[in-house]
């Protein structure tokens, strides 16, 4: 599980305008995903525990507790 924790960023949730699968102030898991974040956008775990693109001015990254991660990466 070490190395999925390494690869795995969170971010809290700002800004939805409309978008239903996603709620403010809010963490959620972000998965990796180059080709996106050059266009702007993450990719989110959100509410349908579906990873969906999201602009990235939706979120602010947020460093985690350890014990916080696991917790986020066992429930998906």
């Amino acid at each position: 599980m070490k190395k999925k924790l390494l690869e795995t960023q969170f971010a809290l949730c700002i800004e939805n305008n409309g978008c239903e699968d996603i709620e403010k102030r809010k963490i959620y898991q972000i998965l990796p995903d180059e080709a996106a974040a050059r266009e702007g956008y993450l990719r989110v775990v959100d509410e349908s525990q579906e990873d969906y693109l999201y602009p990235e001015s939706y979120f602010i990254f947020v460093e985690l507790p350890r014990k916080v991660q696991e917790a986020f990466v066992a429930a998906v």
